[in-house]
């Protein structure tokens, strides 16, 4: 198998435990289910009375409720060893939105490439580091949505409404349909693209590749910088 498949598989793979045993338990005690980027990987915020919190870390999967911990590996678990970890019944009907991943075969075990996970842990890390740089540069009047890792696209992002403008879009994705590798974008509601045209690359918008700030001294300023960029043209009239 190639690196690049093995890497999608993997992809795919941690995906389906975001939405079908993270944000699937989080949804069945707090009715939420977006989630966030922590240290080496993926969680749930703090949900219910105990609280309780779901997280990847790496290739293991950790609960913490109240004040106990306890940790499975992913690699060797299926979907149904872990759905059943975290009490999550994967036999409820459950959407996080149109494009909700598949259950695909909950009894085959995983095996998940430990230097993907480990690249996609570190791009939504830098998601939230830049993102949060580019939030706090904007006038007080500004609406700003939560930033969340969606478990619909497998995306983190947030949503910046300008006052007079269309809402825009700003995340970063660790790869899909539309674009094999890591990229950001800038995704505007209205249909004007202003400024140059090459600007705007995607049929949503504007992408920028993690392998064309991968060679940058510094890789926040880059997305921080292409962000801006995108949300400026966005947003002027």
């Amino acid at each position: 198998m190639s690196e690049a498949k093995r890497a999608a598989l993997t992809r795919s793979a941690l995906h389906r435990v975001a939405a079908h045993v993270l944000a699937r338990r989080r949804f069945a005690v707090s009715g939420r289910f977006g989630l966030r980027a922590t240290p080496g990987g993926i969680a749930t915020p703090s949900f219910g009375d105990a609280p309780e919190t779901i997280r990847i870390s790496g290739v293991v999967l950790v609960r913490e409720v109240g004040g106990t911990t306890t940790r499975v590996p992913l690699n060797g678990s299926t979907l149904r060893d872990l759905a059943r970890f975290v009490d999550a019944d994967l036999d409820e009907p459950f959407s996080v939105g149109d494009e909700t991943p598949a259950l695909g075969d909950v009894d085959s075990p995983l095996d998940l490439a430990v230097a993907t996970v480990t690249e996609i842990a570190d791009w939504f890390a830098l998601a939230w580091c830049v993102l949060d740089e580019v939030l706090a540069t904007l006038p007080g009047q500004t609406e700003v949505a939560t930033i969340q890792l969606w478990p619909e696209h497998f995306d983190a992002a947030t949503t910046v409404t300008v006052p007079g403008a269309q809402p825009v879009n700003l995340g970063f994705s660790p790869g899909d349909a539309f674009e094999r590798d890591p990229y950001l974008y800038v995704g505007p509601w209205g249909t004007e693209r202003r400024g140059d045209p090459s600007f705007w690359n995607a049929p949503f918008g504007a992408v920028l590749r993690r392998s064309e700030v991968r060679g940058s001294a510094d890789r926040v300023k880059a997305c921080r910088h292409f962000l801006t960029e995108g949300l400026r043209l966005a947003t002027s009239s």
